[in-house]
Order: structure tokens, then C-alpha cells, then sequence
């Protein structure tokens, strides 16, 4: 049961690893479900402070994914075009078969939404965009940095406690 909960565990972190760039996917929460796993093995004792302070980091960077990128087309001058026009460029850049698609297409529907917002100032919806793009890299870069984290320290416990887990 140990190994099916640490293959599980493991799966579950690299999925949340993937998760911090794809929008439908939750990286932090799943990398954390991953510990969570890692701790529920007869071989590793339960730590809940660790499992507790991560969870905490987990809701502050939930939260803040939502947050960061909207503040950043509003500083920008955006509207909620143009952070609609972020998720929606942002799906079908991951689904359209170019190059780098998560990174162009969140600019380029960003862009497109502002401009549905105000065809006549060219401008302003760039700028706007940029910011938003600017937004969501932020968050993206925030939640892979801790998707990382928890990686690293679901390897370092099973490093640990590798004698008693296999």
C-alpha cells in the first residue's frame, strides 16, 4: 500500500508541476494533495506542521493566482476584456499546434479583448495587454516556484525515509 500511495503521491506532484502553467489544472493544490499522500504511508511519520504550513502557502497562492493577473492588467490600464481575453488566448494557445501557444496566445487574446473593448485606442489596449501578460507570467512563475518546492521536499522525505518505504 506504501508504494501505491508514494506512486500516487509522486504522480500527483508532477501533475501540479504541470498544473502551474495550465490553467485547468490546479498545480499548487495538487502538488500539495501529493505531500499529503507522501504522509498518509505507514512509513513516514505525519508531520503536520510541514503538511500544515503548506497548505497555507497552497490557499495564499490560490488566491493570489486570481488576484496577480487582473491587478496587472488594471495597472496597465485593462479591463475584464482583457483578462478574459488572457484565459481564453491562453487555452487556445495550449491547444494550437505553434510554438511557445501558452506564451503567445495569453498576449495575443489579451490584446484581442481590449481591442473588442475599445476598437478606436490601439495603445491602451497593448499596454493592457502587456500587462496582463506581464500578470500572468507572475502567477505562472509563482506557483511552478513552489510546485518545485514541494517536489523537492517530497524527494527529500522519501530520501529520508527510503529504507523504511521500500
Amino acid at each position: 500500500m506504501d508504494i501505491l500511495l508514494l506512486i500516487l503521491g509522486f504522480a500527483c506532484i508532477i501533475t501540479g508541476l504541470i498544473g502551474s502553467f495550465l490553467p485547468v489544472l490546479p498545480g499548487p493544490s495538487l502538488s500539495w494533495v501529493g505531500l499529503a499522500l507522501l504522509y498518509f504511508t505507514n512509513a513516514v511519520p505525519a508531520n503536520y506542521w510541514i503538511l500544515g504550513i503548506a497548505l497555507l502557502i497552497t490557499v495564499v497562492i490560490s488566491v493570489l493566482d486570481y488576484v496577480i493577473p487582473a491587478k496587472g492588467t488594471k495597472r496597465f490600464g485593462g479591463s475584464s476584456y482583457g483578462i478574459w481575453g488572457t484565459n481564453i488566448g491562453l487555452v487556445v494557445g495550449i491547444l494550437a499546434p505553434i510554438p511557445f501557444g501558452f506564451l503567445i496566445g495569453p498576449f495575443i487574446g489579451a490584446l484581442i479583448g481590449e481591442l473588442i473593448y475599445d476598437f478606436k485606442d490601439h495603445n491602451r489596449a497593448l499596454k493592457a495587454a502587456a500587462g496582463s501578460f506581464v500578470g500572468f507570467l507572475a502567477s505562472s512563475f509563482m506557483k511552478f516556484v513552489i510546485c518545485v518546492m514541494y517536489l523537492g521536499l517530497f524527494v527529500w522525505i522519501v530520501w529520508n525515509y527510503k529504507s523504511e518505504l521500500f
